[in-house]
């Protein structure tokens, strides 16, 4: 896990999190999805001076391994100098080593943070789900965090001002937010009310706006005139073109035995939709169970 200086904005990953979100729920299905409610509370890792440094740091561990479900797991949480901001021996288990970076000594409150993508890390290594390459992997370890209900905890630990600057995680702040947002769109939770930087509270609206352009996708009913019409002059030109689809676009078209059909995402889980393009249609997502109204 790093924690560099430099902090990124915007959303260079958000292929990749859109894919791993679909990711989780292929593997944890619907119904296992739905088990990771509600998230971590804010008093689960609570953090004073006044604690004690390492018997702190297991607590936080603990709450973070019941949170994700892996009760036979110990975590055993050590300080010291090291180059990242957290790291975790994936081994067979049952008892998981994580180091902990020294500058956590002395900013505790950040602590339940570092430990949420280290157990999450441990987690996916059980559930022996990984995307190729370390920085998609690490991608997948970010969204499942955060998705799974931890996360909010790495975009609290977001900070920046004139002088100084912190961020926790491999995605940046709006990307956090986003995913944040698309968690909230599922359980109903509003995690603006836990975070104690400013920054991630910004972060989070910017994140929760473009989850919001989800919705407003062609072929989905909620598009807007401009994203209709361009729709729909796509569709003509399509039907007159087999094989073409346009480039650039979420939508894709395909032609049948049935005539023209469009593919696209489903603005919750990310799941390829196929319909035939046949007007107003309302559409179920097999695989997070979200219902969708569409003009195809």
């Amino acid at each position: 896990m790093t924690g560099g200086s430099e902090v990124v904005h915007g959303y260079p990953h958000l292929e990749t999190v859109r894919a791993a979100i679909t990711a989780l729920y292929k593997r944890l299905s619907y119904d296992g999805i739905r088990t990771y409610a509600p998230s971590v509370a804010p008093v689960d890792v609570a953090f004073s001076d006044q604690d004690d440094l390492h018997l702190g740091a297991q607590r936080v561990a603990r709450a973070m391994v019941q949170h994700l479900h892996l009760p036979d797991a110990r975590m055993i949480v050590s300080f010291r100098e090291m180059q990242h901001a957290a790291g975790v021996e994936l081994a067979a288990g049952p008892e998981y080593f994580i180091d902990l970076n020294d500058r956590f000594r002395t900013h505790r409150n950040d602590i339940g943070a570092a430990l949420a993508h280290e157990v999450m890390h441990v987690l996916l290594h059980r559930l022996d789900l990984t995307f190729p390459g370390t920085r998609d992997n690490e991608i997948l370890t970010d969204t499942a965090t955060t998705y799974l209900g931890a996360g909010w905890l790495l975009l609290d630990a977001f900070r920046e001002d004139e002088l100084s600057r912190q961020k926790l995680g491999y995605l940046t702040p709006e990307e956090f937010g986003y995913v944040l947002a698309k968690r909230a769109e599922v359980f109903g939770e509003d995690p603006s009310i836990w975070f104690t930087s400013p920054q991630a509270y910004t972060a989070y609206r910017k994140g929760l706006a473009q989850a919001g352009q989800d919705h407003l996708e062609p072929p989905l009913t909620a598009a807007g005139w401009a994203g209709r019409r361009r729709y729909a002059k796509d569709r003509r030109y399509a039907a007159d073109h087999p094989g073409w689809s346009p480039p650039g676009s979420l939508y894709a078209f395909d032609s049948g035995k049935d005539g023209l059909r469009v593919s696209f995402p489903c603005p919750c889980c990310f799941q390829r939709i196929r319909l035939p393009c046949r007007g107003r249609v309302r559409a179920r997502c097999t695989l997070c169970r979200t219902v969708v109204e569409c003009d195809t």
